[in-house]
């Protein structure tokens, strides 16, 4: 089957909406190509790491689920993401089973982990979800305010169990799980969704903090999220989501196949300066596939943007094609 630009350009775009009240651009959206959707949370709720007390008051199962199927009426096989974190943001708190808490989680046996977290899939597959941005891979063993209180522990050995056994027990129950933050980023000064940050760890301390990504390959992850910011010593000028030394190095030296999503487009860290439109070109023609932006009714000119990046020779046509039949193969559960 052969897709147009169009078509192409939505089918790499995940956007984010923080409540359940967007199907009016999100229809539009999903009736012209658009494959996914990520149904997050408010910023309030982001920083605390935990739902509202008016959001867990007043969002049921069922009213999740019709909203969802509302959606699928457009796309029959939407992706549907939300971040499902071990010890960080729980998206569906309080409409599917929850998920260990990391003390209870390290005296499980691996087995066990993983069905904790089958049952938690299991319950969000019941929803339509089809996608958890998790697990957090990245080890702190420094300062990282954007990662505090998310995060898996500071023993790679320990966080790279902990990751296997989630990855195994998610897509045990058909979901896909997406590793983040890609190469992993262990010291920032600041919150690269409010300032433009890198990381400055030397790239042997990188390379040995990325044990859990190595775990979650050979677990079988079927995507990986880069991060927001550049890591110096890989690419000192792009953040991870728009460098193809980092995305390179994914591929080749650490084996990976599956899907590349990108982190928020619209952090200050990964713009560095540039438009959203310029950013999404970048983390595309580095080798991303699957690029996270804020949903709004900006995404119709985004989309024109990339389609006219084509025509004009900004973007490749073959890679924006190979990356939207990427994450078409995983909405149809056959990457």
């Amino acid at each position: 089957m052969s897709f147009s630009l169009g078509e192409d350009a939505r089918a790499v775009l995940l956007p984010a909406f923080d409540s359940l009240d967007f199907a009016d651009v999100a229809e539009p959206f999903l009736e012209k190509g658009g494959q996914s959707v990520l149904i997050g949370e408010t910023r309030t709720e982001y920083v605390s790491r935990g739902m509202s007390t008016e959001r867990l008051a007043s969002e049921t199962p069922d009213q999740f689920r019709a909203f969802v199927e509302r959606l699928k009426a457009r796309r029959p096989d939407l992706i549907v993401a939300v971040d499902q974190e071990m010890g960080g943001i729980q998206r569906l708190q309080g409409l599917v089973p929850a998920l260990p808490d990391l003390a209870k989680a390290n005296v499980l046996t691996d087995e066990a982990l993983a069905d904790r977290c089958f049952d938690t899939a299991r319950g969000a597959r019941e929803l339509g979800v089809s996608m958890f941005l998790a697990p957090i891979a990245d080890i702190i063993d420094g300062r990282n305010i954007w990662l505090e209180n998310r995060t898996m522990g500071a023993d790679a050995q320990v966080v790279a169990r902990l990751v296997s056994a989630y990855v195994k027990g998610v897509q045990r129950a058909g979901l896909t799980a997406v590793t983040k933050h890609f190469p992993g980023f262990n010291d920032l000064d600041g919150d690269p969704a409010l300032i433009d940050v890198s990381l400055h760890t030397t790239r042997d301390r990188i390379m040995a903090n990325a044990l859990p990504f190595t775990a979650a390959i050979a677990a079988g992850t079927k995507a990986i999220m880069t991060g927001p910011a550049p890591v110096v010593a890989l690419d000192p000028d792009n953040a991870a989501s728009t460098s193809a030394t980092v995305m390179t190095l994914l591929r080749q030296q650490f084996g990976f196949t599956g899907l590349i999503v990108s982190d928020d487009l619209d952090a200050p860290a990964t713009m560095r300066g540039r438009s959203l439109l310029e950013t999404a070109i970048a983390s595309l023609s580095a080798g991303a596939d699957l690029l996270l932006v804020a949903g709004g009714p900006h995404l119709e000119a985004l989309c024109n943007g990339l389609v006219e990046a084509v025509r004009t020779g900004a973007l490749s046509a073959e890679r924006l094609s190979d990356a939207a039949n990427r994450v078409r193969l995983n909405a149809a559960g056959l990457d």
